[in-house]
C-alpha cells in the first residue's frame, strides 16, 4: 500500500519545501495533476514545473495528464523526468498506441477513466498496464467530496486481478482522507492519491500517520 500525496493542493511558492516536508513523513511518490483548460475545467502544471521538481527529488512522480491532446505531450514530460505517465482513456483516439509510446520511453504506463466511464472500458487495454486510476471525483480540482460508487469499479478491477494474475496497480484519487481511504483499501486499491487532506491540514504529520494508519 502506498500514499502518493498530489502537489495540486501545495503552495506553489513554496512546492519544493513543501514536497521536502512530506517526503521527511515517509513520501516517496508524488501525483502531479496535469491540467490544460480544454479537457478539464482547470489550468494546472507543465513540464517545466516537472523538470524543476525532477531537479529536487528522487521520490516517484506520476504525471496525471488530465489534457485534450496528451499523446502530444508524452515526450514533454518524458523528458521533464517523469516516471510514470497516466493518460485519460477519454483523450485517446488509440488507447494501445499511446500507451506503447510511454512504455518505449521507459516510462510506467498508467491508464484513467472518469466517474461516467464505466470500468468494462479498459478491458482491452489491462494487459498493456503498469497503473490503473479510477477518479472517485469528477478531475479539475481538489478538495471535492467522495463518490462512493467507484469503489465498485474498484472491485471489479481487484476481481480482475486476482483471477488473472496481473501486476498492474490500482490508484484512486479524489475525496480520500482516513474514512473513504480505509474504505477503498477493503475494495482493493492499492495506491492512494491525496491533497488537501495531507496539504491542507493543520497538523500534517498527523493527517500523514492517520492516512497511512487507515490503509495498512
Amino acid at each position: 500500500m502506498r500514499l502518493a500525496p498530489s502537489i495540486l493542493s501545495a503552495d506553489f511558492s513554496q512546492l519544493a519545501v513543501e514536497m521536502k516536508e512530506i517526503e521527511s513523513f515517509g513520501a516517496d511518490w508524488f501525483h502531479v495533476d496535469v491540467m490544460d483548460g480544454h479537457f478539464v475545467p482547470n489550468m494546472t502544471v507543465g513540464p517545466v514545473v516537472v523538470r524543476s521538481i525532477r531537479a529536487r527529488t528522487a521520490a516517484v512522480l506520476d504525471c496525471h495528464l488530465m489534457v485534450k491532446d496528451p499523446v502530444k505531450m508524452i515526450p514533454w514530460f518524458v523528458n521533464a523526468g517523469a516516471d510514470v505517465i497516466t493518460l485519460h482513456l477519454e483523450a485517446l483516439e488509440d488507447p494501445i498506441g499511446a500507451i506503447e509510446a510511454v512504455r518505449r520511453a521507459g516510462k510506467k504506463a498508467g491508464l484513467s477513466i472518469k466517474p461516467s466511464t464505466p470500468v468494462e472500458a479498459l478491458t482491452p487495454y489491462l494487459a498493456n498496464l503498469d497503473l490503473i486510476l479510477i477518479m472517485s471525483v469528477e478531475p479539475g480540482f481538489g478538495g471535492q467530496g467522495f463518490m462512493p460508487e467507484s469503489l465498485a469499479k474498484v472491485k471489479w478491477l481487484a476481481q480482475h486481478k486476482r483471477a488473472t494474475g496481473a501486476s498492474w496497480v490500482i490508484q484512486i484519487d479524489g475525496g480520500i482522507n482516513p474514512t473513504t481511504a480505509m474504505a477503498a483499501r477493503v475494495a482493493g486499491v492499492e495506491n492512494f492519491v491525496a491533497g488537501s487532506a495531507i496539504f491542507s491540514a493543520p497538523d500534517r504529520k498527523k493527517a500523514w500517520n492517520d492516512l497511512m494508519e487507515a490503509i495498512r
